[in-house]
């Protein structure tokens, strides 16, 4: 008894030390596969969870991945294939704003051009504001303006922080009257936070405590929270242009989602759809603020930000890939919404 203890205290010294020698970018062989049937787009899945793996394991696999990540967008040129393949399941923090960046569009692929093109987006922000923003007093846009107003009032994260609340407002603000078909539609202000935030993090840490009030570990400089601001702007304008039929008129594009979901879950999960029926439940009712605001009142921040990682991994990720996020949530909760008899005062 003694000789098999000894030994298999030997066998598990001989592993630990194996896996701690274990060279950085051999580590990744095991928990990626790399068969050719990913297409560009799809991220690269996990045979297993890296939570199945031990600390030593785990605490390789990451630096493995930031490897990956640094080399990637530190290349000459970016490869947005291998990007999005890497940033499907998620992107290292530190790492965040330069992959959002790269993935919205905003940053170039060329490294030699990104330090002259961010000057020039901040730039030419900066003139738009100039142009734009003294009209918020126009009898004509002052409706619109006193909307945005009342919308951001409404968010905690803006609490006594008149500084980012003005940012707010000029964002918003010259991007609805560059988008004259569109203008401010309520739900949009919800989409600058995670763009806001994921920025932010990149002069100063960022907590939000528990009743979602914004704390900066660090002041901040006005010439930083500028460049914060461009950065939010033209990173939601390019979120918006993929989901603008969400809130151009009578919001085709929201509409079409809630019917895509309702008939996700009418062919996957037949016993929820009938119970939905039965209770005269409609999917607009709770589906629309889904679509509308995506998910970001349902959920943490945090768990909105690394959704976003794999969103903007995927075609279509904040649109057609979206609806299938809400029909995971649905069929998580099957279960108890099939037991749920009064909807009335049950929220979804």
């Amino acid at each position: 008894m003694h000789r098999q203890e000894s030994a298999i205290a030997e066998k598990q010294d001989n592993r630990q030390r194996n896996i701690e020698s274990l060279d950085i970018k051999n580590s990744l062989i095991l928990p990626y596969d790399k068969s050719p049937k990913h297409a560009p787009g799809m991220g690269v899945r996990l045979r297993a969870s890296p939570d199945d793996f031990p600390v030593a394991h785990r605490k390789l696999l990451d630096q493995g991945r930031t490897q990956r990540f640094n080399t990637c967008i530190n290349s000459s040129i970016t490869d947005l294939v291998i990007l999005r393949q890497l940033s499907w399941s998620g992107i290292p923090g530190e790492l965040r704003p330069t992959v959002w960046k790269l993935l919205c569009d905003y940053l170039p692929t060329s490294l030699e051009r990104r330090v002259t093109v961010l000057a020039d987006k901040r730039k030419q922000y900066t003139l738009f504001v100039s142009q734009y923003f003294h009209l918020r007093e126009n009898v004509k846009h002052k409706p619109m303006f006193h909307q945005i107003q009342k919308d951001l009032n409404r968010m905690t994260l803006l609490y006594r922080r008149p500084e980012m609340v003005a940012m707010f407002e000029r964002i918003l603000f010259v991007w609805s009257m560059r988008h004259p078909g569109i203008g401010y539609v309520q739900g949009i202000n919800d989409l600058l936070t995670p763009f806001f935030i994921v920025f932010l993090s990149e002069y100063t840490h960022v907590d939000l405590n528990t009743s979602g009030e914004l704390s900066l570990h660090s002041d901040i400089t006005c010439e930083k929270l500028n460049s914060v601001e461009a950065d939010v702007f033209w990173c939601t304008s390019h979120l918006l242009d993929t989901i603008q039929d969400n809130y151009t008129f009578a919001q085709p594009g929201l509409q079409n989602n809630v019917k895509m979901l309702a008939s996700l879950i009418e062919r996957i999960d037949t016993k929820l759809y009938q119970h939905f029926i039965q209770n005269d439940v409609e999917f607009l009712q709770f589906a629309f603020r889904w679509m509308n605001n995506l998910l970001i009142r349902e959920l943490p921040l945090r768990c909105i930000i690394r959704l976003w990682d794999t969103y903007m991994s995927e075609n279509s990720g904040f649109s057609n890939f979206h609806v299938y996020v809400c029909a995971a949530f649905l069929l998580q909760f099957s279960n108890d919404l099939c037991r749920e008899q009064d909807f009335q005062v049950f929220s979804i």
